[in-house]
């Protein structure tokens, strides 16, 4: 029987995605994507929010440092993969990430003010019929240890 490795998450970009280039000139854009859930508790209303670490690679890289910026809303197809690495205290670390392998601008026309138009079907803007509010000040920090 085979297995399936399928993320589906819409939310929005916690800060502008980061670009490195590895040999061979390879892109790698990285970026933290909120999603929030809201349920009701002893009838407060309450809002849960997850932060998603997202790595897009190669063309699809590039194109999300063209297109998306901290708030916007978009929504990403990807796979989960958890790799490990040593921080600079020598301290074994894993990290969970969500590996893009495509992406869909989301949101109202007007939120894409003068950016161009993507061609790429991939990345064409769409309505959202509801935009969730988000607390971007939860990522700010960047003590995370994470390597990029």
């Amino acid at each position: 029987m085979a297995s399936v490795n399928k993320v589906i998450l819409v939310g929005h970009l916690g800060k502008d995605p980061e670009v490195r280039y590895l040999e061979g000139n390879i892109t790698v854009a990285s970026f933290p994507l909120a999603t929030s859930e809201t349920y009701s508790k002893d009838g407060v209303r309450m809002q849960h929010t997850e932060w998603h670490n997202i790595v897009m690679w190669r063309n699809l890289g590039e194109m999300v440092v063209k297109y998306l910026k901290k708030g916007k809303l978009v929504y990403i197809e990807g796979r989960l993969r958890t790799r490990n690495y040593e921080d600079r205290d020598g301290n074994r670390r894993f990290v969970t990430e969500i590996v893009g392998e495509s992406f869909k601008l989301l949101g109202r026309p007007s939120d894409f003010g003068q950016v161009a138009k993507p061609q790429d079907a991939e990345v064409a803007p769409e309505i959202a019929e509801k935009e969730q509010d988000v607390d971007f000040t939860e990522n700010n920090s960047d003590t995370d240890g994470l390597p990029f």
